[in-house]
């Protein structure tokens, strides 16, 4: 890992903003931190982080607002942004995935060393895919590796980098079951530990964003998911 990675903690609550900011120095992060939305987001433009942590409960700006002003900026669209949401609440990560969060992670942070290893997967998610030359269509769904573009009946989706590895995965075998935990490679990493409702979140966001060809990625009981063949 580059010592010039920086990371950017936005979050109100001082004891966890400082234990956060202490373990990610310790790993050999440059930290950033900020207490409300509004200050996240004008110390993500200003610093461009690789890396926002971000809460969804904050002050002055909401977490999911913050999410959405960094996507719609061209300095920061980029910039992988990392949820912090309380326990139970599905719909927050439904929420964050929609608005392009990369991933999430439940509050209480109870491991830190999931935390970094889910850090360390993300940073490495933003290198190119290595088969980047070809596009692949089906169903009236087009995803475009080299332009990094999937397009539904010709109209663009505005897909986070997850769902369109999910995306992307299911569509080149259209018809085979793949299990949560393949998903999970396909669209988080190898090297990502979380639960296989992760996958769940994700799919409920591509799905919503698909629209009238939400149907496509059909869910295979007791397996995971596929597309219609």
């Amino acid at each position: 890992m580059s010592t010039n990675t920086k990371v950017l903690v936005v979050e109100d609550y001082g004891p966890l903003a400082e234990s956060l900011e202490y373990q990610l120095k310790r790993a050999g992060y440059e930290v950033y931190r900020a207490s409300d939305g509004r200050e996240g987001v004008d110390q993500a433009k200003l610093y461009l982080p690789d890396l926002v942590i971000l809460d969804i409960d904050l002050p002055i700006l909401g977490g999911i607002e913050v999410c959405k002003q960094l996507r719609a900026d061209p300095k920061t669209r980029e910039t992988l942004i990392l949820m912090l949401t309380a326990m139970g609440e599905e719909s927050d990560q439904v929420v964050g995935f929609a608005v392009g969060a990369d991933d999430y992670v439940v509050k209480p942070v109870e491991s830190y060393k999931v935390l970094l290893q889910r850090i360390k997967a993300l940073l490495r998610r933003r290198e190119p895919m290595l088969d980047d030359h070809e596009s692949v269509s089906h169903q009236n769904v087009t995803v475009d590796r080299r332009r990094f573009v999937v397009t539904v009946e010709e109209s663009p989706l505005k897909l986070t980098k997850s769902e369109f590895r999910l995306l992307d995965a299911l569509i080149r075998q259209p018809g085979r079951a793949f299990g949560r935990s393949e998903l999970v490679d396909a669209a988080l990493g190898e090297d990502t530990v979380v639960l296989d409702r992760t996958i769940d979140v994700h799919v409920r966001a591509l799905r919503k964003k698909m629209g009238s060809a939400a149907d496509l990625i059909e869910t295979v009981r007791g397996v995971g998911y596929r597309f219609k063949e």
